[in-house]
C-alpha cells in the first residue's frame, strides 16, 4: 500500500520543464529568441534528449515557444487570446457539465458589456462609430435573407465594442465568452421575430456612444442585455432562436 505522505520522484522533463520556465520568467531569454540547441541544453542540464524533447512539447502546448522542424525553439510574444484559447477546452468542459457555470457565464458577459460600453463611450472616436454603424448596416441587409450572417453580424457588433476599449484582455474575453455561449446557446444570440428591435436597440447604443454619455450606453446596453434575456428565460422550452 502506497504512502500517501511520500514524495514521488518526478520526471526529468518535468525538471526541465520548470528550469526552462524559470528562464523565461526571468527574461533570459525574450520573445522571438532562439532557446539553445537539444545537444546544448542536454549538456546544461545533464539529461538525455527525451527530458529536453518532452519538456520543449509541454512549453509549445502551453503556446511559451514555437516549434519547426530543423530549427531551435523560439520564444512566442504572449497574448492575452493565446492565453484565452489555453483554457478553452476546459472551459467548454465546465459550462457543458455544469448548468450553474452555464448561468455564471451570462451574467459575467453581461458584467462585462456594462462596463465595456461605458469604457467605449469614454473613448470613442469618430472612425470606432462609424464601425459600429458599418455592422448594423450589414446586419439589417441580411434581415429575413440570411440568419447565420445576422447572427454573425451581431456578434462582430459587440466585438466591436470591445475593441474600442483598446484592452487586449477585455476583447479577448469578451470575444471567448460570445464563442462559448454562442456554441451552447445559439439562443443567447438570436430571437426569431425580434430582429428589428433588436436592430433599434444596437443603434440606440451607437448614439449613445456617439455622445460620449456614458451613463445612456449603460442603460442602454442593460436594457438589451435585459430584454434579451427574458426573452430566453420565457422561451428556454421552445424555440432556440434570441440575440443580443
Amino acid at each position: 500500500m502506497s504512502d500517501p505522505l511520500k514524495i514521488s520522484r518526478r520526471k526529468l522533463s518535468d525538471e526541465v520543464f520548470d528550469r526552462l520556465y524559470a528562464m523565461l520568467l526571468n527574461g533570459d531569454f525574450m520573445p522571438g529568441d532562439h532557446l539553445p540547441s537539444e545537444r546544448a541544453l542536454m549538456e546544461m542540464f545533464g539529461v538525455g534528449r527525451p527530458a529536453i524533447r518532452e519538456a520543449m512539447q509541454s512549453l509549445e502546448r502551453l503556446s511559451l515557444v514555437t516549434i519547426q522542424h530543423g530549427q531551435r525553439p523560439r520564444v512566442t510574444a504572449p497574448t492575452a487570446e493565446g492565453l484565452i484559447s489555453q483554457i478553452e477546452l476546459t472551459a467548454m468542459h465546465m459550462l457543458s457539465s455544469s448548468p450553474q457555470s452555464l448561468e455564471h457565464l451570462k451574467e459575467a458577459r453581461a458584467f462585462f458589456e456594462l462596463g465595456m460600453v461605458a469604457r467605449a463611450a469614454r473613448s470613442a472616436v469618430e472612425t470606432d462609430v462609424a464601425r459600429l454603424e458599418e455592422l448594423v448596416a450589414r446586419q439589417r441587409g441580411e434581415l429575413n435573407r440570411d440568419a447565420g450572417a445576422f447572427i454573425k453580424a451581431d456578434m462582430d457588433f459587440h466585438r466591436a465594442i470591445a475593441r474600442i476599449t483598446g484592452n487586449p484582455i477585455f476583447i479577448a474575453v469578451s470575444h471567448a465568452m460570445l464563442d462559448w455561449l454562442a456554441h451552447f446557446h445559439s439562443s443567447m444570440l438570436h430571437w426569431k421575430g425580434n430582429e428589428e428591435i433588436t436592430l433599434e436597440e444596437h443603434q440606440r447604443i451607437i448614439e449613445a456612444i456617439r455622445r460620449h454619455d456614458e451613463a445612456l450606453a449603460v442603460s442602454e446596453m442593460r436594457s438589451h442585455l435585459d430584454r434579451a434575456r427574458s426573452l430566453y428565460v420565457s422561451a428556454h422550452k421552445g424555440n432556440d432562436n434570441w440575440q443580443a
